[in-house]
């Protein structure tokens, strides 16, 4: 049987200890027999959850002999990680035990170093603090999960139970993994990623830097064919030194920074109007609607349709 240690760092968030306990625990064989033993571990005897206070049955030995080790996100995730779980993390990894970290989880299992030099995710308003944090972690805002093979990150919320259901069907397939899906009245796969979940209706900007005019330019000028010429010209730089200032504070480049401003736009205009796909693709900027669909797609990993659909 495969056993997954969940471990309850203090101030752990009760809705991301819970996804994996229940997940898990639910999950059953073709003969009926249960996948998954499950051990809630923590470093001390109680620890705070914030409306209740647990106590856990296991310690951090309970990581050791783990398959899998859960990392539940925490209401402070830039709270240091003490050096006993630090330890017993990076133990476990080097055991090959597979790690996976649900929302904010991210920023404890980053402290260990076990995600330097690889991709992660994590909830998307927190994105740009790990990244800060982190630098050294590849941080992906806008996926539901990031699979690294024995180190997995998951975004917000309901990513976690997403992430948990792909680690089943790793485990035992996907008839296993569609069962515990029904049980959870969850898909299995769901269609899109976390990009088409942010509110914000342009990317951020970083405050009292050198770009902010710029940026705030740009945000007014959606709908003009922008080249990157334009751009520098706007901001009295050579093409060079603006990408560079780009890459230094914002951490992409100007073009890509435009057309995810008009992604956000265009995801603001089909929640809270009734114009046309065709009509918003021009207002934000797309020389043609199937450039649009197909650029908005890439982006949030859904059609504009669908997500007026589910948003609108």
């Amino acid at each position: 049987m495969h056993t997954v240690a969940v471990l309850a760092l203090d101030r752990v968030i009760p809705f991301d200890l819970s996804t994996p306990i229940e997940v898990f625990s639910r999950t059953r064989l073709p003969d009926g027999r249960p996948g998954y033993q499950v051990r809630v571990c923590a470093e001390r005897d109680e620890v705070d959850a914030g409306a209740f206070v647990l106590r856990a049955p296991w310690g951090l030995e309970g990581l050791r002999g783990a398959d899998t080790v859960v990392v539940p996100g925490v209401a402070d995730p830039t709270a240091p990680l003490s050096p006993a779980v630090r330890d017993a993390l990076r133990s476990a990894a080097a055991e090959g035990t597979r790690i996976a970290s649900l929302c904010v989880g991210t920023f404890p299992l980053a402290a260990t170093g076990l995600l330097d030099g690889l991709r992660a995710t994590t909830h998307w308003q927190a994105a740009g603090l790990l990244a800060a944090l982190h630098p050294e972690v590849d941080v992906d805002p806008d996926v539901l999960y990031v699979d690294n093979g024995r180190i997995l990150t998951s975004a917000g919320a309901a990513a976690g139970l997403d992430l948990c259901l792909h680690m089943i069907r790793r485990d035992y397939g996907s008839a296993v993994a569609a069962d515990a899906a029904r049980l959870s009245v969850m898909p299995l796969e769901r269609e899109g990623g976390q990009a088409q979940f942010i509110v914000h209706d342009h990317t951020p900007a970083p405050r009292g830097s050198e770009l902010e005019a710029l940026l705030a330019w740009l945000r007014e000028n959606l709908a003009r064919d922008l080249t990157l010429a334009d751009i520098a010209a706007r901001s009295g730089t050579s093409t060079r030194t603006l990408i560079r200032r780009f890459r230094d504070q914002t951490g992409t480049t100007p073009l890509q920074w435009l057309h995810r401003a008009r992604i956000r736009r265009a995801q603001h205009l089909l929640e809270t109007t009734e114009h046309s796909v065709e009509r918003i693709g021009a207002q934000v900027g797309f020389g043609s609607p199937t450039t649009f669909r197909d650029r908005f797609k890439r982006t949030t990993g859904v059609s504009p349709q669908t997500y007026r659909r589910t948003f609108g």
